[in-house]
């Protein structure tokens, strides 16, 4: 057998979900494949299920429990119990049992992977603490997002620079919004979600709904929404530099009196935006200054793979090898 055909006969055997070291184990015990001197047979495994999942092979599928991914043959799906498919049993085998009680990971842990996503496209982000804000006010719950960013027009030339400062200093920057959910399975989860981000970037020039899973069946809404609203879409992957924009943000013209609603709200958007300021005003000797000031202002991102790796594991956030 090649490897792939290994995966298919043991998803076949075992016939309920089963996780990817089960899958390797399985493969090893039965002899389908000799791995031969790889050291890391379930980590091959692990990135082979992924791949069929990614290239839409419906051979094979996948649901999420507790922050892990398990696997089946989709012609096997009748042999498994809906409740299980659902999410909705507590007699699943004893390995997912044991899953269902790791503590999952929060929608805050999302940032980094998000910060460090929009740097490698040079954005500087930040995160917005709601709770220095609306603590004070639950009524604002909706006003400001959970992440902004801005992007500066990247010039070449010193000329060039200086004629467009001089024309409208605006078209130097653009600001986005970031709204960020854990996932999102249904369509009323999704509107949800999707108004909040309609409602929290009114100010930007961009504005985005980012959850690390959609639904499937929610991609025909997403492009309605989409089109009407103009709020962008981005999938965020735990591997940051494979996150990827669904669907783009339409420009809009920023909204003055909402960002100085934003500053007297919150301290931290208040300080981004004279980050921000202070980098554009900056002279050539002092820019340089400027910039790394605003850079360690803003969010952590990963220096590396192995870095996002770690942390993911650390976290709790199901990725593949």
């Amino acid at each position: 057998m090649t490897i792939k055909e290994a995966i298919l006969k043991s998803l076949e055997d075992i016939i309920g979900l089963t996780n990817y070291n089960d899958v390797c184990n399985h493969i090893i015990s039965n002899e389908y494949y000799a791995f031969k001197d790889a050291k890391t047979p379930n980590a091959t495994v692990s990135a082979l299920l992924g791949d069929y999942i990614r290239l839409g092979d419906t051979r094979v599928k996948r649901i999420k429990k507790s922050g892990a991914y398990f696997y089946y043959l989709t012609k096997n799906e009748q042999n498994i119990s809906i409740d299980i498919l659902s999410g909705e049993s507590e007699t699943l085998t004893s390995k997912i049992v044991e899953v269902d009680k790791l503590k999952t990971f929060n929608e805050r842990d999302l940032h980094k992977l998000l910060s460090s996503y929009l740097k490698n496209t040079d954005t500087y982000s930040k995160t917005v603490f709601h709770e220095q804000s609306n603590g004070k006010d639950s009524n604002q719950i909706w006003t400001h997002p959970d992440m902004v960013g801005i992007k500066f027009l990247n010039l070449q030339t010193k000329a060039s620079q200086n004629f467009l400062k001089s024309i409208n200093r605006v078209d130097t920057f653009k600001l986005s919004s970031y709204e960020l959910k854990k996932e999102i399975n249904s369509d009323s989860e999704l509107k949800k979600a999707f108004f909040q981000a309609v409602s929290n970037s009114s100010w930007a020039n961009y504005g985005y709904l980012v959850a690390f899973e959609f639904s499937d069946s929610l991609n025909e809404e997403m492009a309605r929404l989409n089109q009407s609203f103009g709020i962008g879409i981005i999938e965020l992957n735990a591997n940051p530099y494979q996150s990827k924009i669904l669907f783009p943000a339409t420009y809009r013209n920023l909204d003055f009196k909402t960002i100085d609603k934003l500053c007297k709200m919150n301290d931290h958007f208040n300080k981004f935006i004279e980050q921000t300021e202070k980098l554009m005003t900056a002279t050539e000797k002092y820019a340089s200054g400027s910039e790394k000031e605003l850079d360690e202002f803003c969010d952590d991102y990963f220096a590396n793979d192995t870095e996002f790796e770690k942390y993911c594991k650390d976290k709790r956030i199901p990725f593949d090898l």
